[in-house]
């Protein structure tokens, strides 16, 4: 199945930014971020660049799993505000030329939900996977009705039914997607977004977008159910976007999504191409994550060969079908800003993100290299295992010096998650100041994506050089060079420039960098011979003419 219509045009040009709402910006003082804190943000938002913004769950919840345990897709978490608020947030928005994505919890609900309320009572409610007997990993009925649940991910996130793609006959709970519970389900996802579209929001990012037909191989049933939907956005949203976490893009894209993120997790190698560009075993780690040295770090051990090869076989099948986004990081995964990875060190990781083809996706505070705070207390359900602590990733955002980093004018110990307590913070005020800042740089590098389309999500690449630095061409026409490891480094002007330039040698290297026009360069320079030459923690993007 294939959608339609192609997907909305604005998508091609996007610079996303993801926010996490409770440790945002904090309006009314209670310690937790929310919607008119963000709306009074925006305008950071908008010098920045940042054209379309994705908000993690922001509807009324136990919180038990940050928000992803919802209890009613209608309505906004008073925490955060109300439903007129989060409009207020979206006219704001458009007013900036801002698109506002929502997160849709899609796959399951929270054990509070009113549906799961009533079908823990009613044995012939089938919006969720019940069992008469035991079943390893399912969960005991809460109410009268006898049986076990499946849960999606904590036990207090019953999974929705969408059904089984392969029924078992010993296994009488596997239900097919066409069946009343399933088919209830499909169509209570339309009017949830419906609903959401109608109040101005641009599209939704969909959490564990892979997970709700169960036992599906190659993702026939789930691509199908999705697909069905983008052709119904395609008919009556064209203008709306369908954003996945899957973390294969090949996948989502060809399922009917309109754009999938590179992630720690997903796709055939398991998130190794995200982690091989930003992991480096501190923050956030799975203990059965196997990987070498990740490219970007200091001691330069890494490869980005991992992330090139994902990479090329994604742009490959996703070509003129859909979008791959490269995010720096997310509420589940460790900022760039890292362990033994420091703020100096990431002006290269973003000129990496905003000259890739992909739609770069900035993780709220990466802007000012905000760190991971370990040791955090388990927060919301921040904490999966004992390497593996999300509350490190989502603390308040730093937006001036002193008392609470700005965020919030609460007591320290009422807030959500404590202020990164390193006196050297960085913060918005101190670098918006500073036009040397890591905030002015990723400024630069957005305005300089928009003014060279070339530089965007589409055009072609071609790497020329894939250690330190990495060297690659953009549209034929413009030079990228990324050296992300302290010691400096030297490229030849043959493996630079290449034959377009006058061919091999040191003469004709230098004719090619003659024509070498710097665009936005830091520690990186043309030799006498034509060599390129980047400094430790350096980037350059130079025009080819």
């Amino acid at each position: 199945m294939t959608s339609t219509r192609p997907g909305p045009s604005w998508l091609t040009d996007a610079v996303l930014y993801q926010i996490y709402p409770q440790s945002f910006a904090d309006s009314d003082g209670d310690g937790i971020g929310d919607f008119a804190g963000i709306t009074e943000h925006l305008d950071h938002l908008a010098w920045l660049g940042v054209d379309t913004v994705w908000l993690n769950p922001c509807f009324a919840s136990p919180f038990r799993d940050a928000g992803y345990d919802v209890a009613d897709y209608f309505t906004p978490a008073p925490r955060y505000g109300t439903a007129g608020d989060l409009a207020a947030l979206v006219e704001a928005g458009r007013r900036r030329g801002i698109r506002i994505l929502l997160d849709l919890v899609a796959g399951h609900t929270s054990d509070q939900h009113p549906w799961f309320r009533t079908s823990a009572q009613d044995p012939s409610d089938h919006r969720y996977i019940w069992s008469e007997r035991p079943v390893e990993g399912f969960v005991a009925s809460p109410g009268s009705r006898p049986g076990w649940y499946r849960p999606n991910f904590f036990d207090c996130q019953p999974a929705l039914n969408f059904g089984y793609a392969r029924e078992n006959p010993d296994q009488p709970w596997r239900q097919p997607v066409d069946a009343e519970g399933p088919r209830a389900n499909r169509a209570a996802l339309r009017s949830i977004m419906e609903h959401w579209l109608g109040l101005g929001v641009a599209g939704f990012r969909v959490d564990m977008a892979s997970s709700l037909v169960k036992d599906d191989p190659g993702y026939v049933e789930t691509g199908k159910l999705w697909t069905e939907l983008r052709d119904w956005l395609d008919r009556d949203h064209p203008q709306a976007a369908l954003f996945a976490e899957w973390g294969d893009p090949a996948a989502a894209v060809a399922a009917g999504f309109h754009a999938d993120f590179f992630l720690q997790f997903g796709g055939p190698d398991d998130g190794l191409p995200l982690r091989s560009l930003w992991n480096n075993n501190a923050g956030t780690v799975k203990e059965y994550w196997k990987q070498g040295p990740c490219y970007f770090e200091a001691e330069g051990r890494g490869t980005p060969q991992p992330f090139l090869d994902a990479w090329r076989a994604a742009a490959e099948l996703t070509e003129g079908a859909g979008h791959i986004a490269l995010p720096t990081a997310n509420h589940d995964f460790s900022r760039l800003a890292t362990g033994p990875r420091t703020a100096d060190q990431l002006a290269p990781a973003f000129a990496l993100l905003l000259t890739w083809p992909t739609l770069p996706a900035v993780y709220y505070g990466d802007e000012i290299g905000m760190r991971f705070v370990p040791d955090l207390p388990d927060t919301e359900g921040s904490e999966l295992g004992a390497t593996y602590n999300r509350a490190g990733s989502r603390t308040p955002m730093q937006w001036t010096p002193g008392a609470n980093a700005g965020f919030s004018t609460a007591p320290a110990e009422r807030l959500y998650l404590p202020v990164d307590p390193d006196p050297h913070r960085p913060d918005v005020a101190t670098q918006r100041a500073d036009p040397t800042s890591l905030l002015h740089t990723v400024r630069r590098l957005i305005a300089l994506r928009r003014a060279h389309p070339g530089l965007g999500a589409h055009g072609s690449v071609e790497v020329r050089h894939d250690g330190y630095p990495l060297v690659y061409t953009r549209a034929g026409r413009y030079l990228v060079a990324v050296n992300p490891r302290r010691e400096p480094a030297v490229v030849p002007a043959e493996v630079a420039f290449g034959a377009a330039f006058g061919g091999a040698g040191g003469a004709a290297g230098a004719g090619g960098a003659g024509r070498a026009r710097p665009l936005d360069v830091q520690g990186v320079r043309i030799g006498a011979g034509g060599e390129l030459r980047a400094d430790g923690f350096s980037y350059g993007v130079f025009e080819l003419g």
